[in-house]
């Protein structure tokens, strides 16, 4: 790579994090649509059924970005991540309905996400493998907080590409990769079902297992406990003050995933300096 100063290669990190996220919006709101209107198709023809009439959503990659209100093709200059939002004061141009505040939030998370990635790994090829995990988890947060899915679309190949990654040592080494995948499938799978043997009801999806395996498959075993600590506390915290706001109610179901991805990617990229400062403060070191 060009022998440049690490403050260039976070800048251009982040610029190209807010370009992706600017598309981890389109997958966000795309993808779920077409998978349910697939398994619709798959449906009608397992029960020889006519095929519903309706067309297909639209794709993640040819079809062009519009208004969800007025279905009209957006300008180039009004899908400027960030500032085509800004700039049009979240509204359509043409028919001025509001843009929900969930597309310059998720190309700036990732735009800063990934510069956060490349402060700590350098402009390396273990930078750019900490690149797709760090966009995946935010795809898949985005889409278990809007529909509680989350598709195999994506887990899997997360899973497969910490597992390859192993290989070469790019994070740990393939033993540690395996039974960090196992562990973490099965620890929550054994929740999952002793959670319903006692009250009849499910606790998680299984989109939730496959998360955790494939934070697993890139950290090792070592990570799953923290992982599994920090995503429940940060679930807590953030269910507690939607419950205290009213923004949500007791009875109604709050997608895990997101706070998984939250917990595994802060490990990710802090885990050795957390470690180091949970020894401190409890005098172990």
């Amino acid at each position: 790579m060009p022998d440049l100063p690490l403050t260039v290669w976070i800048v251009i990190a982040g610029v190209l994090g807010l370009i992706v996220g600017s598309f981890l919006n389109v997958v966000i709101l795309r993808l779920p649509a077409r998978l349910d209107a697939l398994w619709q198709r798959e449906a009608h023809e397992v029960l020889g059924l006519e095929l519903p009439a309706e067309s297909m959503p639209p794709g993640l990659v040819r079809e062009g970005s519009h208004c969800p209100h007025c279905k009209h093709p957006l300008a180039v200059h009004d899908n400027i991540p960030v500032l085509g939002w800004l700039l049009l004061r979240g509204r359509c141009r043409y028919c001025q309905a509001p843009i929900s505040i969930q597309y310059p939030l998720i190309e700036l998370l990732t735009g800063i996400l990934s510069a956060i990635v490349i402060w700590k790994f350098g402009p390396t090829w273990t930078g750019l493998a900490g690149l797709f995990l760090t966009w995946a988890l935010v795809a898949l947060s985005g889409i278990d907080f809007r529909t509680q899915l989350l598709p195999d679309q994506i887990t899997l190949p997360l899973l497969w590409a910490g597992l390859l990654l192993s290989l070469i040592h790019v994070f740990v080494a393939a033993p540690a990769s395996i039974l960090g995948a196992a562990i973490g499938y099965l620890s929550l799978w054994s929740v999952y079902w002793l959670f319903k043997l006692l009250t009849g009801k499910e606790g998680m999806g299984f989109g939730d297992f496959k998360l955790l395996a494939a934070l697993g498959a890139w950290m090792g075993p070592m990570a799953l406990l923290p992982t599994i600590l920090l995503s429940s506390l940060i679930g807590a915290l953030v269910g507690g003050t939607l419950i205290a706001l009213r923004k949500h109610g007791r009875e109604v179901p709050m997608p895990f995933g997101p706070f998984i991805a939250m917990a595994g990617w802060v490990w990710f990229v802090a885990g050795e300096q957390l470690w180091h400062a949970y020894m401190s403060f409890t005098g172990m070191r």
